[in-house]
């Protein structure tokens, strides 16, 4: 794992994988600040984090702690797809970056960022894809990301 030093406050900050333990240090109310994230259970955390560790490096889930609050302050994902085209290549898709509002401005989503395509990229990618919002797509070229083309959903609910 990566150690970061944080060079607004001096601290040094530890982006790891999630763990089953942190759920009770705010992880889904951080992804709250992201997106709608309705309540989750105790047990049904547990088997959403079993069910994502049987995919071991296709699928990462990682964070940061503040280790003085014991908080979550900032997370972000990359499952691996693996497609027929480029000789069976892969690509890694980067997903639920967020940093708490109380510590944003102190380079935490960029070594979020940086975390899921390097592993992204140790894991045979042969690129990285992420969608973002307009407000955050000079963040993203930040981190060395340039638009390609239009995104496109459905959604379902």
């Amino acid at each position: 794992m990566e150690n970061i030093n944080s060079s607004s406050e001096g601290k040094t900050f530890r982006v790891r994988k999630l763990e089953l333990s942190d759920k009770s240090k705010g992880f889904i109310e951080l992804l709250r600040q992201l997106t709608v994230c309705d309540s989750v259970s105790d047990k049904e955390f547990e088997d959403r984090f079993k069910e994502i560790s049987m995919y071991g490096d296709d699928h990462v889930i990682c964070v940061i702690e503040d280790e003085t609050s014991g908080k979550i302050i900032a997370s972000g994902s990359v499952f691996i797809e693996k497609k027929f085209i480029r000789s069976c290549g892969k690509v890694g898709h980067i997903e639920d970056v967020v940093v708490d509002a109380g510590a944003r401005g102190m380079q935490l989503g960029k070594k979020i960022v940086e975390f899921l395509a390097d592993h992204a990229h140790s894991m045979g990618c042969y690129k990285v894809i992420l969608d973002c919002s307009d407000e955050n797509k000079v963040f993203y070229e930040k981190c060395g990301f340039k638009k390609k083309e239009i995104q496109m959903v459905k959604y379902f609910i």
